[in-house]
C-alpha cells in the first residue's frame, strides 16, 4: 500500500508542475563522472523522461567540481560520491536532502605483469605501499573527484602524502576523468585506483587486470542531493526533486538494479538500506 501511495503521490507532484508551467521541463543534474562513464544515466534518463517528461541535462564532472558547479547555482541537483565533501556542503547551507540512490566498490587495477606484486589481494592500503617500495607508475585522477579523494584518504593511510606523492616520477597525477586515468594507465601499464563501474564498461583495458578488490575501505557509495532553497532559490528545484524521489522510488531503483555490462551489474540500489 505504502508504495501505491507514493506512485500517486509522485504522479500528483508531476502533474501539478506541468500545469503551473507552459514550456517543457527540463533541469541540470551536475553528477561524477563514473555514473555517466559507466552509462547507467544514459540508460535510466530516458525511462525518468518517458514517464515525467522531464529532460535532464546532464555536466559530467569531478565530485568536486560538481559541487561547486551547484554552489555557484549553476545545476539543480547533485548525483556524486564523496561522503566527506558532501557533508561539507551541507554545513556550508547548500545542500538540504542528500540520500543514497546505490553503491558500488572502488578497486586497483594494474597490468598483468604486477610489478609490485600485489595482484590477487585484498588490502588496498598494503598494495599502495607496496606500489610506493617498488616505485611502479602509478596514475591518479588528480581532479577533486570522489574517485581522487578517496584514493587520497588511502594513500594518507599508508604513509604518503600529497606533497610527497607530487614530487615522485612515477606517481602521475593527469588531473583527468576516470575514462581518462583508466587510458593513461593501460598506455604506461601502470596501476589506479576505479570505480567498478566504469572498470567494467570501459573497453581500453590493455594489459589491466583488478590487481586489488573487497577491501572495506573500497566501498563506493553514490548520492543524491537536493539544494537548499535559501541559497538557491530556482524555480526548478521542485523539478529536481521529482527526479531525486524518482532515484529512490522503486521505479528508479529497480532501472538503477537492472543495468548491467556484458552481464554484470554495475550498481547496487541501495535507498532501502544505505551501506
Amino acid at each position: 500500500m505504502s508504495r501505491f501511495r507514493n506512485v500517486l503521490a509522485l504522479a500528483a507532484t508531476i502533474a501539478a508542475i506541468h500545469a503551473s508551467l507552459a514550456e517543457p521541463l527540463s533541469i541540470i543534474l551536475a553528477s561524477t563522472t563514473s555514473v555517466e562513464a559507466s552509462g547507467l544515466l544514459a540508460n535510466i534518463l530516458p525511462q525518468f523522461t518517458a514517464r515525467t517528461g522531464i529532460t535532464v541535462n546532464v555536466v559530467a564532472q569531478g565530485t568536486g567540481k560538481a559541487l561547486d558547479t551547484a554552489r555557484r547555482g549553476d545545476a539543480d541537483l547533485l548525483l556524486v560520491h564523496d561522503p566527506d565533501a558532501e557533508q561539507q556542503f551541507i554545513d556550508e547551507g547548500h545542500g538540504s536532502t542528500r540520500r543514497q540512490i546505490a553503491w558500488n566498490d572502488f578497486i586497483i587495477v594494474g597490468p598483468s605483469a604486477d610489478p609490485a606484486h600485489v595482484k590477487g589481494g585484498s588490502d588496498s592500503v598494503a598494495a599502495l605501499k607496496a606500489i610506493a617500495t617498488s616505485q611502479a607508475p602509478f596514475v591518479s585522477r588528480g581532479d577533486k573527484s570522489g574517485t581522487n579523494a578517496a584514493e587520497l584518504r588511502l594513500w594518507k593511510i599508508a604513509g604518503q602524502t600529497p606533497d610527497v606523492l607530487s614530487k615522485e616520477k612515477w606517481y602521475r597525477d593527469i588531473g583527468g576523468g576516470m575514462g581518462q586515468a583508466l587510458n593513461a594507465a593501460s598506455a604506461m601499464d601502470a596501476y589506479t585506483l576505479s570505480d567498478r563501474g566504469t572498470w567494467l564498461s570501459f573497453n581500453n583495458k590493455g594489459s589491466l587486470i583488478v590487481s586489488i578488490e573487497g577491501d572495506p575501505r573500497l566501498l563506493n557509495r553514490y548520492d543524491v542531493i537536493e539544494l537548499n532553497p535559501g541559497k538557491h532559490a530556482s524555480a526548478k528545484l521542485a523539478t529536481a526533486k521529482v527526479f531525486a524521489d524518482w532515484l529512490v522510488s522503486p521505479e528508479g531503483q529497480q532501472a538503477i538494479g537492472a543495468y548491467q555490462v556484458n552481464g554484470q551489474k554495475l550498481f547496487n540500489p541501495s535507498a532501502g538500506s544505505p551501506k
